[in-house]
């Protein structure tokens, strides 16, 4: 199972948020480029992207920000936060993205997304942000009636290239991942799963690598704080 570090844009600022709240935030740095190549430097596999005010927002808004992460790393970097739109997606790809990760207009425009992976095979994760079992969409901040697993076999259906799970409930708070969760989103489809949300110890990094299904697992807040490191989340990784 890869661990990938997570780095969260804010007004061009690396942050962490607590459940997703806004008004919950840490500011971990003013150079997100910085904060990328840290992560490679020590080791980091893959790194994953978000524009956090283009994900409340709709569209892009720290797009300075995310350019200058993508060239500052020779790693694969997958970019979500207001990708809503064909041209928008392509500009990110075209750009250095590995993979986009779409969330709101995925789980809201199955058609769309069916559109998206088609034209861009391979390239297109899909994040499915629950709460309670629903999916909650516009940067965590609107509930839906729409079941996570619905929005996982739709996803899959569509040909995502992967599946990126958190449990918002857990997300920045260390309190461990919802394995239950993570096990029933991997047994509803073959699509690959990533883990995300409140990973931070090595047993929580060895008890989802046991998951079938999880092939990775997004590690932020206890990267951040360091109770856990890179190194130990990835040795964690490679026991079962």
């Amino acid at each position: 199972m890869t661990i990938i570090p997570a780095i969260d844009v804010r007004g061009g600022r690396c942050v962490r948020l607590f459940q997703g709240r806004f008004d919950a935030g840490t500011v971990y740095g003013d150079d997100p480029a910085a904060m990328a190549t840290r992560w490679a430097g020590e080791g980091a596999r893959r790194l994953h992207v978000v524009d956090l005010d283009g994900a409340a927002e709709g569209a892009p808004r720290n797009q300075a920000a995310i350019a200058a992460i993508l060239k500052a790393v020779a790693i694969p970097v997958q970019v979500g936060g207001g990708l809503r739109d064909l041209k928008t997606i392509e500009t990110y790809l075209e750009a250095g993205a590995a993979r986009v990760v779409l969330g709101t207009r995925a789980a809201l425009d199955p058609e769309f997304l069916r559109e998206v992976c088609g034209y861009f095979p391979g390239r297109v994760v899909v994040a499915i942000d629950a709460r309670d079992g629903r999916v909650a969409v516009n940067g965590w901040l609107e509930a839906t009636d729409r079941a996570a697993l619905d929005v996982a076999r739709e996803a899959s259906d569509a040909g995502a290239a992967a599946l990126l799970y958190t449990d918002i409930r857990r997300d920045g708070t260390q309190q461990g991942p919802n394995l239950e969760a993570l096990e029933a989103v991997a047994r509803a489809t073959p699509t690959p799963v990533i883990a995300s949300g409140g990973i931070s110890t090595r047993e929580h990094v060895r008890a989802t690598s046991r998951i079938a299904g999880v092939e990775a697992a997004i590690v932020g807040q206890a990267l951040y704080q360091g109770t856990l490191t890179l190194r130990e989340a990835t040795e964690a990784a490679e026991v079962r």
